[in-house]
């Protein structure tokens, strides 16, 4: 029988070769100066060699005040476009799709002007409280990032809802007590991520791959739950969502016991996917969370419960696993290790990130490379 996993699929008007999806993973590989580096080619090179059928790029910033990281990309100015269309290039020279998730740090960033819906205090610092005039340039700055985006060649952009982001800050009745039109209700809370993909639509038109990283669960008490994202995930799809890729989890729940457990467990964000499926038969899901085995991607789409099969830890674990899923390689997929995190601790660091689970030749080449 052949794999339903390597078979083509449509996200609108771009046709990818399989349903593997290279999910965005940050890894800390961008210059301070937030242009595209050679670390950054290489890294996306593999992953476009590597057999998946879309490559999707992490976390590129805004504006400068939504930076989560000093080594993390930006697409605030025009002169960031020649850096990302090499990005895309290198991507798209192998045959595959890329997509570029454009993001908002919100209450996360790294920064002493941290912008929130609400002032909700995190890790210390109180972010301040958006008024409208800081709403409408937050939104037409995810509108120029899109056009940028297209600009750059691009096959489409992932408006970054994910992680507790900004756009999620909004969603949650945690983060959010605003009681004006943004906040309150579940429609008033929805607003501004809806104002955000509005204008992107307006600016790059209906034709464009436009997706959406999106939080089904915060995993933390208040937070938002299907309760809340499922009706979100109906008002995306009549605005003109192309797919929606789902995970769980945002950092203050990182640590905590439940989000812990579940983080060891094979597949376990696609209950979560699977939901949205069924919620929206029309749109193409993307199911992730720590999917190890080729037998279980494949049973997620052979049993309807997503469209697609994200790939972050594990694929930068083995870059090879699409291949090794295909049967042309024949040596065991190395696995990622629950509970190891060490890319985490590094980019947390400010580090770039590698894998212990790779051969020690290559970490000790990688930390060579990036100077320890």
């Amino acid at each position: 029988m052949d794999r339903l996993l390597f078979s083509p699929l449509s996200l609108g008007g771009t046709r990818l070769p399989n349903r593997i999806v290279s999910l965005p993973l940050y890894l800390a590989y961008p210059r301070e100066d937030h242009e595209v580096d050679d670390l950054v080619l290489d890294y996306y090179d593999e992953m476009a060699r590597s057999g998946v059928g879309l490559v999707v790029v992490e976390n590129v910033t805004v504006e400068p005040c939504g930076l989560g990281s000093p080594r993390t990309l930006l697409i605030s100015e025009d002169r960031f476009i020649p850096g990302l269309a090499r990005l895309a290039r290198t991507i798209q020279r192998q045959g595959i799709p890329a997509v570029l998730q454009i993001h908002h740090a919100g209450r996360y960033a790294n920064r002493p002007d941290r912008i929130a819906p609400s002032p909700f205090e995190t890790w210390g610092v109180v972010p301040r409280a958006m008024d409208q005039g800081c709403i409408d340039r937050v939104v037409q700055a995810f509108a120029a990032g899109a056009r940028r985006a297209r600009e750059a060649g691009f096959d489409g952009v992932e408006l970054h809802g994910g992680t507790g982001y900004l756009l999620p800050q909004f969603l949650s009745p945690r983060t959010n007590f605003r009681e004006d039109a943004y906040g309150g209700d579940a429609s008033r809370r929805m607003r501004f991520p809806l104002e955000v993909l509005a204008a992107v639509r307006a600016e790059v038109g209906s034709a464009f791959t436009v997706g959406y990283r999106f939080l089904a669960d915060e995993y933390v008490p208040g937070g938002l739950t299907l309760a809340d994202t499922l009706p979100f995930a109906r008002e995306l799809a009549k605005a003109g969502i192309t797919y929606l890729s789902v995970m769980t989890g945002c950092y203050d729940a990182f640590q905590l016991p439940r989000y812990v457990e579940d983080d060891a467990k094979e597949g376990f964000m696609v209950p979560y996917a699977q939901a949205i499926k069924q919620a929206l038969p029309g749109i193409p899901v993307v199911a992730a969370g720590r999917i190890q085995s080729p037998d279980t991607a494949e049973a997620i789409l052979r049993e309807g419960m997503a469209d697609l099969v994200g790939l972050g830890r594990v694929l930068f674990a083995d870059p090879l696993w699409p291949r090794k899923a295909r049967g042309e390689i024949a040596e065991l997929i190395n696995p990622c290790t629950p509970g190891c995190l060490l890319c985490l601790r590094r980019v947390k660091e400010q580090k770039p990130a590698f894998c212990g689970r790779w051969p020690r030749e290559r970490r000790e080449r990688f930390l060579e490379r990036v100077g320890g």
